[in-house]
């Protein structure tokens, strides 16, 4: 592999999806091969301090951008640029292609003969609007590859792409950590902690926004409580879409059967999900496509774990699924259908038991960091 600089606004500490996509990527990497040029987290001590410390921990060479969002300034652009001199770096990787591929042609220039930008879901949204589609089509002619999750965003974006950027579109979907995420992750404790170790458990682990789909579990709670009376929906993660939850709880009439825990220590995750006999995230496509489900890697994480799988039909979630075997995908703000998939898995051990067990079997033979990794390395 070139010795390569990773371009991201993305990265931890800062939390979320993306973010631990390149940095379980950037850690199967050669850390003697890679500098990540990224982001701060927040401003202030506290953000300062946790960057640092995090920074602190890892293998390779992490340089900071002072600004909380990196863009491609003339300044971040001259900065990205010193940085690949600096260091001998002939590849880039951009975390995230829009809108840091802009500085491709920039740093092709400045000596990089090789040049990977990373698409996740909001790029699908950007394909759609005019002004967004053009500077898409620009970030495809200045980088040798594109890539994409899955065929839904594979499909849209390549729309917005002259067709020779499109051939030359490769699949580079996150993995899943199947060591970290197992049955045995200690879900037991979880359960006990709160008090669940009899009932039966839907977990839902995401950010707590609109498009994932918590208000369809909570409205999809009556009907579930009708048929299995001591279900409880465990909704693992905080965002700002808590409140207006809680609000819908209570008025729903679910209150006592759901469980918010709020914001999970990443370390504790495997642990969450586990507490569940059901994970389901029926996440919903908004803003008339501009809000979309990438692919879902919390299908993928459940699945290792052992659980079948309720997905919404958002975008790339069903990549994430094999309907029918690993769980099912249904329409998302659809709470009946939610419901109807949920029970029927809450009233069927067997079933259970084998979704997960070929859940986990799929993540293993599919999915893996390390089958990912190996091809990121060929990209670059």
């Amino acid at each position: 592999m070139h010795k390569t600089l990773i371009v991201t606004n993305d990265f931890p500490p800062r939390p979320g999806g993306i973010q631990a996509f390149l940095h379980n990527m950037a850690l199967r990497l050669d850390p003697e091969r890679i500098v990540v040029y990224a982001s701060t987290w927040k401003r202030g001590r506290e953000g300062a301090e946790a960057t640092a410390a995090f920074d602190a921990e890892q293998p390779f060479r992490v340089v900071r951008d002072p600004t909380t969002m990196l863009l491609p300034t003339p300044r971040v652009t001259r900065r990205a640029v010193s940085l690949l001199r600096e260091h001998g770096c002939t590849s880039v990787w951009f975390g995230a292609a829009a809108p840091l591929g802009l500085m491709g042609s920039a740093l092709r220039k400045a000596g990089a003969t090789r040049l990977v930008a990373t698409t996740h879901g909001h790029e699908a949204g950007w394909a759609q609007l005019p002004a967004s589609r053009q500077l898409l089509r620009r970030i495809g002619e200045s980088t040798d590859t594109i890539t994409y999750l899955g065929e839904y965003t594979r499909s849209r974006i390549a729309a917005a792409l002259t067709p020779a950027a499109a051939g030359r579109m490769a699949q580079l979907p996150p993995g899943v950590d199947e060591k970290t995420f197992h049955p045995g992750s200690g879900g037991d404790a979880v359960r006990a902690r709160l008090g669940l170790t009899e009932r039966p458990v839907v977990v839902c682990v995401s950010r707590l926004v609109p498009r994932k789909g918590q208000d369809t579990l909570i409205l999809a709670m009556p009907r579930i409580l009708a048929r299995e009376p001591e279900a409880v929906l465990l909704v693992v993660g905080g965002g700002p879409y808590e409140q207006d939850l809680r609000k819908l709880a209570a008025t729903t009439g679910v209150a006592d059967s759901v469980r918010f825990t709020g914001a999970v220590p990443w370390p504790e995750l495997p642990a969450h999900y586990g507490a569940g006999d059901v994970f389901a995230m029926p996440c919903r496509t908004r803003r008339g496509g501009l809000d979309v489900e990438g692919l879902g890697i919390v299908y993928l994480e459940a699945s290792a774990t052992g659980l079948p799988v309720v997905a919404g039909d958002s975008g790339g979630a069903p990549d994430a699924v094999l309907d029918g075997e690993t769980g099912w995908v249904v329409r998302g703000g659809a709470p009946e259908e939610a419901a109807d998939r949920i029970v029927t898995l809450l009233g069927d051990a067997e079933l259970r038991s084998r979704m997960g067990s070929r859940g986990r079997a799929w993540a293993e033979e599919r999915w893996r960091w390390d089958l990912l990794a190996e091809r990121l390395r060929d990209l670059l």
